[in-house]
């Protein structure tokens, strides 16, 4: 059977550095108006994207594998959750369109990547 080794931190988890990208990415988007006067949207959609990063090194920190999935669980639907609320920016058109692409692109890519974790500790 190949052997998996898996990072010592959460830091060097592929999924956790996309997904602090994504959060970054949200929080610039978050500051420019129209959308830094939307309290309500604006909040929404940073809590998801930092539940997306947090879930993950939670579920890494985790002992027991349920409890580890459970969180990688979460954290993919945070992305999902973001991927839904930029919808709601592209519809409104409270974002440049192209900051509103590559932050679809990018929760996308966060989703599948934790996807993979997932499936990863499934066929533990």
């Amino acid at each position: 059977f190949p052997v998996t080794i898996l990072p010592k931190r959460f830091e060097d988890l592929s999924a956790w550095q996309k997904a602090r990208e994504l959060v970054n990415l949200v929080y610039d988007m978050t500051q420019k108006e129209p959308l830094a006067r939307d309290f309500g949207l604006r909040d929404q959609i940073q809590r998801a994207a930092v539940s997306v990063m947090s879930n993950i090194s939670e579920g890494f920190d985790r002992s027991h594998r349920a409890e580890k999935l459970q969180f990688y669980r979460i954290a993919r639907a945070s992305a999902g959750e973001v991927r839904s609320l930029l919808y709601i920016l592209s519809d409104r058109k409270m974002a440049a369109g192209h900051s509103i692409q590559n932050a679809q692109s990018l929760a996308d890519e966060v989703g599948g990547i934790i996807q993979g974790l997932i499936r990863s500790f499934q066929n533990i």
